[in-house]
């Protein structure tokens, strides 16, 4: 069984080397919309798949650091770097070029990664991301699978090798949340109190 969970975000970005002029030379922003694809062959003890109320903390911080900040290649000119970093208080430094087929590899990279390193506590089991759509505009989107996260022609993607601006770490939850995955700290869930037990 598969659920889906939207998020939004504006971001502003250049994607070099595209073939639309405007793109690869200009920062240009998009109101994205990211659909989330969990799947799961088990419901946990309030018969879900994955209650959305858990996607509310580090996957929706995570994600939400997209929000109105500017998202650069970290191989593109060193000048331009610099002055992303200098003139906006939120950024995000990427592996790979901040298109919207890379965003959606890289939410799936990051959401897949946060699920593996939880601690389940309500009989969740086998959750995983299925799929991610990133919606840059109302009439195109890139969709991403398992085989496009790992697929190293798209280019490799290491937890180690993103980088977060101050402001975008302080407005998480957790400020070391990104820190915590790279060095694979478990998440733990709440506990859920059982009410009505379920049928044996």
């Amino acid at each position: 069984m598969r659920i889906r969970k939207l998020f939004k975000f504006e971001n502003a970005h250049i994607v070099r080397n595209c073939s639309s002029q405007r793109c690869k030379h200009s920062i240009h922003g998009h109101s994205y919309q990211i659909e989330l694809i969990l799947e799961a062959h088990h419901l946990d003890h309030g018969q879900m798949v994955y209650d959305f109320g858990l996607l509310k903390s580090s996957i929706k911080d995570i994600i939400d650091s997209f929000d109105h900040a500017i998202c650069f290649w970290n191989k593109d000119d060193p000048e331009y770097i610099a002055a992303c970093k200098k003139f906006s208080a939120r950024w995000i430094s990427l592996p790979v070029s901040p298109s919207a087929e890379q965003f959606s590899r890289v939410i799936f990279f990051w959401a897949q990664q946060i699920l593996r390193q939880t601690q389940m506590q309500n009989g969740e089991a086998d959750v995983a991301v299925y799929s991610v759509i990133a919606h840059e505009t109302a009439t195109g989107y890139a969709q991403c699978f398992a085989d496009d996260v790992t697929n190293e022609q798209m280019g490799k993607l290491v937890l180690d090798e993103f980088e977060f601006s101050e402001q975008v770490c302080a407005e998480w939850h957790d400020p070391e949340l990104y820190d915590k995955l790279v060095r694979g700290e478990r998440f733990v869930n709440p506990t859920v109190t059982m009410q009505v037990q379920p049928d044996a």
